[in-house]
């Protein structure tokens, strides 16, 4: 069960708000699909998915993330120890099923979101009432990125996600790009840009627990179940992070901080971070926070 207790506050006193399963899979399957984008930071593309295969299947929900991975979103009800392998026979036939995906994602996102689905990080996500200590050992033999979300409702009016355990898979050629350099790019190392990258990488890994990063070419993402920052690789002078970060709620330091909202801009976030100097990496952080807290 959740550690998770939520009080209604009065003047009088507060009040415990006793948390609640649904009384159907379907209606947490519902409530996420219309809010896909907002809770998990994916884009709903299909619900009930049909499978061409053999032994047959439904996919509960299939979407694409921020970064263009595809995803697959499984529910139950409760705790169900099936839900991951269930999950991951969904994922082999996604894998296999390439073009299949393409065109759905042509049909709902237009032709360049087909082009750009990144295919090394594909994602499963199992949002359910609650999971076992083998549930969260399994998801880490595997080699395929898996979230468990424990969902719970308080009262009528609210709803909540906990990330339980969130494991990022390990392609072949990750884990050359890891020997030659932890937690950078081959094309980044060497320069003082680069060392303060690093240093940013660091920052933003050791924020919290179940933080994955997702390698593209333009940037590099973090994220908890959304993207919380996106760092590019750095300039001759500077490194440049997006955060999730309002930045109407910031007081925004010319040649530090900058509002992007609306602007094009590699990776996901509305608040541009200008970073030069270590000092600058240090100023930064509450941010880092700010956004980590709101992913």
């Amino acid at each position: 069960m959740s550690g998770l207790k939520l009080f209604h506050t009065t003047n009088s006193g507060v009040t415990e708000v006793t948390p609640r399963l649904a009384a159907v899979e379907a209606d947490v399957q519902d409530l996420v699909e219309a809010h896909m984008e907002a809770m998990l930071g994916v884009t709903f593309l299909a619900s009930e998915y049909v499978i061409d295969c053999v032994d047959g299947g439904r996919i509960d929900s299939l979407g694409l993330d921020e970064n263009g991975a595809p995803v697959i979103v499984e529910y139950k009800r409760g705790t169900d120890a099936g839900v991951i392998n269930q999950g991951l026979f969904y994922m082999a036939w996604l894998m296999s099923h390439k073009s299949d995906f393409r065109s759905l994602v042509r049909d709902r996102l237009g032709v360049t979101a087909a082009s750009q689905i990144l295919w090394s990080a594909p994602r499963l996500i199992c949002v359910a009432g609650d999971f076992t200590r083998y549930d969260v050992h399994a998801v880490r033999e595997h080699r395929r990125s898996i979230d468990l979300v424990r969902y719970r409702y308080f009262g009528s009016d609210h709803f909540s996600l906990e990330t339980v355990a969130s494991v990022i898979g390990h392609t072949g050629k990750a884990k050359r790009a890891r020997r030659s350099a932890p937690g950078l790019p081959v094309r980044q190392q060497g320069g003082a840009m680069a060392e303060l990258a690093a240093a940013v990488d660091e920052v933003l890994v050791g924020l919290g627990a179940g933080i994955t990063r997702v390698q593209r070419k333009q940037y590099r993402a973090y994220q908890r179940l959304r993207n919380f920052a996106c760092l590019i690789p750095p300039q001759q002078t500077k490194v440049l992070v997006y955060l999730k970060a309002d930045p109407t709620a910031v007081d925004l330091v010319p040649g530090f901080t900058r509002d992007v909202a609306g602007l094009g801009h590699h990776g996901t976030g509305d608040l541009e971070v200008q970073l030069r100097t270590e000092r600058d990496l240090e100023r930064a952080q509450d941010l880092f926070r700010l956004s980590y807290v709101s992913a």
